[in-house]
């Protein structure tokens, strides 16, 4: 069945567009686009693919170019240097114009053929997820890459509560409203999950086939270990207190200047025992370490409370342009009647 403007399709059609980011990928984008094509084909889908160049130094622009000539339902953006992936995927999800937004990488490791699996879930008739997230349940990666991958996804479901068990896999399916409704930006694009469960959106994950590498090299160095747990820190924090920052912060800070002050209050009463028992030892203070210490903790504790009171301050003032909640429905007036409006 052909997508193209102009030809007539059935009402129940689904539309997807499929958001493909890349950076030197020119090898596996006529391959890929076959491929996604022939998927939309035999399932009958109107579908949309939006590649997105992240500064490649190769061809993959030209190959974009001769792609979107013979298929109308293509589109290309290219950044002038290269900006990352999030920045890519947020590209085209504003690129996007159907429904349903699938994500899938360039590389041909991800297997076009389970996108209709990864769809399924978000229709009422299979659960009405949100968000749909692949499992490479037999991954074709290296050791080196799938050990460190088995202990961040661990943690990573701990950490944010939502429990997938390969929060990486680049093939992911969304409802448009979910990405609506997350802010991606940095390296966060591994968490458009966890964002999307923070505002109330249902997660799930289906297993997935996973390819061997045939084509490129990865993208990805030890250095990516590093960053995913930063961004880990990042995203517990965003999830958990980004429109509360007193509560932790400010936690921190009255713990550190409880003890400090304890300590403070514990040499004052030995000093003062000092001077009224004179058959004790003097009590000098600036000899001891003690004090120190107290005062440390005092003065690091004023600084959590300090900047908890300035990013608690930032939230109300930025939460005042920007809703701190997500809104499934309204029901509102119309004429005298109450109408259910999404």
């Amino acid at each position: 069945m052909s997508d193209s403007p102009g030809h007539s399709r059935p009402a129940d059609t689904l539309a997807v567009s499929v958001v493909v980011p890349l950076l030197d990928e020119s090898a596996t984008l006529v391959e890929l686009h076959r491929q996604l094509r022939a998927v939309a084909e035999r399932e009958g889908y109107a579908m949309q693919v939006v590649f997105v160049d992240d500064g490649s130094k190769d061809d993959s622009w030209r190959v974009i170019h001769a792609l979107a000539d013979k298929d109308p339902q293509v589109l290309g953006v290219r950044f002038r240097r290269n900006f990352g992936k999030a920045d890519a995927l947020d590209a085209g999800f504003r690129a996007a114009t159907a429904p349903y937004v699938v994500t899938i990488d360039a590389d041909l490791q991800d297997d076009p053929n389970e996108i209709p699996a990864l769809l399924a879930k978000l229709q009422p008739s299979d659960g009405g997820y949100d968000v749909v997230s692949g499992w490479k349940i037999d991954r074709k990666d290296p050791w080196h890459k799938r050990w460190p991958s088995l202990g961040f996804n661990a943690l990573a479901s701990w950490l944010t509560g939502v429990r997938l068990h390969d929060h990486n896999c680049g093939l992911k399916a969304y409802r448009s409203e979910a990405l609506a409704d997350v802010n991606l930006y940095g390296e966060l694009h591994r968490f458009v999950p966890v964002l999307a469960a923070a505002r109330g959106y249902r997660v799930t994950e289906v297993a997935v086939h996973h390819r061997p590498r045939e084509f490129g090299v990865s993208k990805y160095g030890v250095s990516r270990i590093l960053k995913g747990l930063m961004d880990l820190i990042t995203i517990k924090f965003l999830t958990g207190y980004g429109d509360r920052p007193q509560h932790v912060l400010g936690g921190f800070g009255l713990v550190s200047f409880g003890l400090g002050s304890l300590g403070l209050i514990y040499l004052a009463l030995r000093w003062i025992v000092s001077r009224l028992f004179e058959d004790l030892d003097p009590v000098h203070l600036h000899e001891t370490a003690a004090l120190y210490y107290s005062l440390a903790l005092c003065l690091v504790g004023a600084q959590f409370l300090a900047v908890g009171l300035l990013g608690a301050m930032i939230t109300a003032s930025l939460s005042r342009r920007e809703p701190g909640y997500s809104v499934a429905e309204r029901i509102e007036a119309k004429n005298g009647t109450r109408i259910d409006a999404d």
